[in-house]
């Protein structure tokens, strides 16, 4: 694949693909509304169009009682900047970037049942969703439609200062 660093089009890279159905979590970059950057892992899924992640509004039965602090500060200012990658060598690393946005939803977000499990097994993500069962269970649904898609390999697609000429 001869896209360049920055096209959509390298989410179909076989390399993508993978690390997209991985259980590689998602390392999503953001200012906080302090103005200082943060990174959160988080669960994913990639629908086909868009990287969707959740977290809780709020979920009594597991202690969370007001909204996770990444919400106010996703809405104050939604560019984001995601890594998906390898730990072996050379490693593979799938880079996103856009603006994220944020929908809230009664009970679970149904990609979070699918990531809990994906990353969990059937067993364990049955046992996630139904610990998370409760009538004032709320959820943000935050998806990422990225405008700028990275690749790197270290086989065929190298960072531009070690591929360049």
């Amino acid at each position: 694949m001869d896209l360049p660093q920055g096209d959509p089009g390298l989410l179909e890279s076989d390399t993508a693909r993978r690390l997209l159905r991985s259980t590689i979590p998602a390392r999503v970059a953001y200012m906080a509304v302090d103005g200082t950057p943060r990174v959160m892992s988080s669960w994913h899924v990639w629908t086909g169009e868009e990287l969707v992640m959740a977290t809780y509004v709020r979920c009594p039965p597991m202690g969370m009682l007001t909204p996770a602090r990444r919400l106010s500060a996703l809405r104050a200012n939604p560019a984001v900047a995601i890594t998906i990658d390898t730990e072996r060598q050379p490693p593979e690393v799938l880079l996103l970037r856009g603006r994220v946005t944020i929908q809230e939803v009664e009970g679970m977000v149904p990609e979070q049942a699918e990531a809990a499990r994906r990353f969990l097994g059937e067993k364990g993500g049955a046992e996630y969703v139904a610990g998370a069962m409760h009538p004032e269970t709320r959820m943000a649904r935050i998806s990422l439609r990225p405008d700028w898609v990275g690749v790197l390999d270290f086989q065929t697609r190298l960072p531009g200062i070690i591929g360049a000429p």
